[in-house]
């Protein structure tokens, strides 16, 4: 199935929003639209719709104009096999001593790291994004330091990489859950793939709304890489979660989000043990005190 984008950019996120908000009103509907800051200091923002039939350029032309943006580019994109596109281009990643790779990358896994296999096909939470990278590394760290903070939780878990990578090095079951059926069935996947079908116990649960979290509860680990706003929501479920002096590896966060999950948790008595930038990405490892 043929794929169209049609980009502009203009200056002001008001006016940005709005033409997006206009563009899901034209005929052929868009399959998608998106606003995105341009990070090159020029103030501008990208808006693109994501078509499926060819987009009416009359139309975008006449967008443009009443919002004050640039002449629509308009392309078709060639068709593509994603998965054999990541299979290709998604190399391995190294974080400490887990190495992350797909099947086709078997062959290259060194003898000296904990390896866990990611399929190209569930992508996501492969270790390649900052947070999921600086999640793994911060755990790397407390392992380095001789800490073995258990039980672990892994909150959002997505792929449950986070969780696979705690049970490689530490005994006892890890509890992996997310709000998402979906994601809760590839993190079962992914740890039948791994062989951890047995230390694994992936549950669907909002928060810590689950009768097998309460049971393990106090946890010498929490790991919730998600979002801002809901690690502050969740701030002082995961504070009275943990045990004390436990720790929680949180990510999710632009750099400039950081130092106000830093203090809802401050407010929960807990306190920074360590923190790493990747790119625009910030994970913090925070111990409560």
């Amino acid at each position: 199935m043929p794929t169209f984008t049609a980009l502009t950019t203009l200056a002001g996120k008001v006016r940005a929003e709005a033409l997006a908000e206009a563009i899901e009103n034209l005929s052929p509907e868009p399959t998608g639209v998106g606003v995105f800051e341009i990070e090159d200091g020029s103030g501008l923002l990208e808006v693109g719709g994501y078509f499926v039939e060819q987009p009416d350029e009359v139309a975008l032309a006449l967008l443009a104009a009443a919002h004050g943006a640039r002449d629509f580019a308009i392309s078709e994109l060639p068709e593509t096999d994603w998965v054999a596109k990541v299979k290709r281009e998604l190399a391995p990643v190294r974080a400490g001593r887990f190495y992350l790779y797909g099947s086709h990358d078997a062959e290259t896994i060194p003898d000296d790291v904990e390896p866990l296999l990611i399929e190209a096909a569930m992508a996501f939470g492969t270790g390649h994004h900052g947070t999921t990278l600086g999640c793994l590394k911060a755990l790397d760290r407390l392992v380095t330091a001789g800490h073995a903070p258990l039980p672990v939780a892994d909150i959002g878990c997505g792929t449950a990489v986070l969780a696979m990578a705690a049970a490689r090095i530490w005994p006892g079951t890890v509890l992996a859950s997310d709000i998402d059926p979906v994601a809760v069935e590839v993190a079962r996947a992914n740890g039948k793939a791994n062989g951890l079908v047995d230390r694994l116990h992936c549950i669907e649960a909002t928060g810590f709304d689950h009768p097998a979290l309460a049971a393990a509860a106090p946890f010498g680990l929490i790991f919730a890489n998600i979002l801002k706003a809901p690690l502050i929501a969740l701030a002082p479920a995961i504070s009275e979660a943990l045990k004390p002096e436990g720790f929680a590896i949180l990510s999710g966060l632009l750099n400039e989000q950081a130092d106000d999950v830093v203090a809802a948790y401050a407010d929960q008595g807990m306190i920074v043990h360590d923190r790493e930038e990747i790119g625009e990405w910030t994970t913090l490892c925070l111990r409560k005190s």
